[in-house]
């Protein structure tokens, strides 16, 4: 434990660490930062602790932060130990007293809430030589640390590394590997608000910069994502010198795109008596910004985050969220009050196809839906409208290709019809149909404002010109 006591960063570690992984980070950060390094259950010095679940390690973290009491702290959790970092945060948003002083995430080659990206073929692997004798434990020790670095450790670092997955608990590496890594907390993580530093290693095959986008971000509204080039999954063994530049800095956030806003002769004309007390309420709330840290109802954080980049190419509006907007229409139950008989209710139906289209994704592109660029995710939405898009049940598939082409007229119907209930949509395309009517409480021919030139390119001069653009 050293640094200082107004910056405390409880520090967990990845499958195999120990509290001994942030050594050399300690030492880059002598002094500003007080560093609190804690083995997990079955490593390091907790090799003779048992409780190996993801909750069985947040508690334990738990009692730790509980002994130190700061005022304030930080916890970075670096692969195994970001998912107990986010289930702590999780408990901290909730009100947990002894968790109270947390004010921010550093997740380093992070496990997200999702299960791990992990192919099977590699977890069996790791788990068939945890077991064996003395010679095959060493030699796959040492492959395991080597196959997770960019570039080669020193000698001595990665002697450390290696002890340290050598005297791992074999039930603590089983567990993770066969329960914790696939445990799936997406929902129960839902959105935290705490700023959150996501780090990624360019060399990272499985929780690279593409997962955290995918699986992590999503969770974290104020979150933001730092890719380090050249480096695996070992960032605090490999660059702990940059680890500790970025620790230093601000806990900047991500700042999502400015709301587009009503033209003024647009909400003037919103703002007159031409229009109604009631539509003008309902332009109103439909014109309000989204709350980036929205808690989805009917979908989880990650197919928020696919729905979102669907709508972002049909309806490409930047600030625009109506994925929202339709989460919520979801969860109320509303909709225009009929579906094709092929697709199950509509918050079934969005949830299976945003993740079969994910699915689709990652077997054409090795990539999740999200960090595709936009002509490939445009290339997958076209296979999806013709009926061409298939993905077996095995890669994730969800609904056939019918299905799918059912649910993505839905979805172009749904965001088209959110985007010209804005306000902003009704002043791009000129619409003045809000102005011909009023609160007036008289018979309504003689008092209601209405239209009188009805002819062709022939205007009333309170009408608002359609706007060439959204701003």
């Amino acid at each position: 434990m050293t640094g200082s006591a107004d910056d405390t960063l409880f520090c967990l570690h990845f499958l195999g660490g120990s509290a001994r992984t942030w050594d050399p980070l300690t030492r880059e950060l002598a002094g500003p930062v007080r560093i609190v390094a804690i083995d997990l259950p079955g490593f390091g010095e907790a090799r003779s602790v048992t409780g190996y679940s993801v909750d069985d390690m947040a508690d334990h973290v738990a009692r730790k932060i509980a002994a130190v009491a700061p005022a304030r702290f930080r916890i970075a959790g670096h692969s195994m130990g970001a998912k107990v970092a986010l289930l702590l945060a999780r408990r901290a948003q909730d009100g947990d007293e002894v968790l109270a002083g947390l004010t921010g995430l550093v997740l380093v080659s992070g496990s997200p809430p999702s299960p791990e990206p992990i192919p099977e073929d590699r977890r069996t692997t790791m788990l068939a030589w945890i077991d064996a004798d003395a010679e095959t434990r060493a030699r796959e020790a040492r492959n395991f640390v080597r196959a997770n670095v960019g570039e080669t450790l020193e000698a001595e670092r990665e002697d450390r590394a290696v002890e340290d997955v050598l005297r791992t608990e074999p039930a603590a590496w089983r567990a993770w590997l066969q329960s914790g890594a696939k445990e799936d907390l997406c929902e129960r993580i839902g959105i935290l608000r705490l700023p959150a530093l996501v780090l990624a290693g360019s060399e990272d095959a499985d929780l690279g910069p593409d997962a955290q986008m995918a699986l992590t971000l999503p969770h974290l509204p104020h979150g933001r994502l730092s890719v380090i080039e050249g480096v695996g999954h070992l960032l605090p063994l490999e660059r702990p010198d940059e680890l500790a530049r970025l620790l230093q800095e601000p806990m900047a956030t991500r700042q999502p795109a400015p709301a587009p806003t009503v033209p003024p002769d647009y909400a003037a004309l919103i703002a007159s008596d031409r229009v109604n007390s009631r539509l003008r309420g309902a332009l109103a709330e439909r014109g309000q910004a989204s709350d980036p840290a929205y808690e989805p109802q009917a979908l989880d954080a990650v197919e928020l985050a696919i729905l979102r980049a669907v709508f972002g190419r049909l309806v490409p509006v930047p600030g625009l969220d109506l994925a929202t907007r339709l989460d919520q229409r979801i969860a109320q139950g509303g909709g225009d009050g009929w579906r094709f008989a092929a697709l199950p209710t509509d918050d079934h139906a969005y949830r299976d196809a945003l993740r079969t289209l994910d699915a689709a994704a990652r077997a054409a592109r090795s990539r999740p839906f999200v960090a595709l660029e936009s002509v490939e995710q445009d290339a997958l939405l076209t296979l999806a409208q013709r009926g061409e898009l298939r993905v077996p049940e095995a890669l994730g598939g969800r609904l056939d290709a019918d299905a799918m082409r059912f649910w993505f007229e839905d979805a172009r119907s749904d965001a088209v019809r959110l985007y010209v209930a804005h306000p902003v949509a009704l002043a791009r395309m000129g619409f003045s149909g809000i102005g011909a009517g009023g609160d007036r409480a008289a018979p309504l021919a003689d008092n209601l404002p209405g239209f009188h030139q009805t002819g062709l390119d022939a205007p009333e001069p309170w009408e608002p010109r359609a706007e060439e653009s959204v701003r």
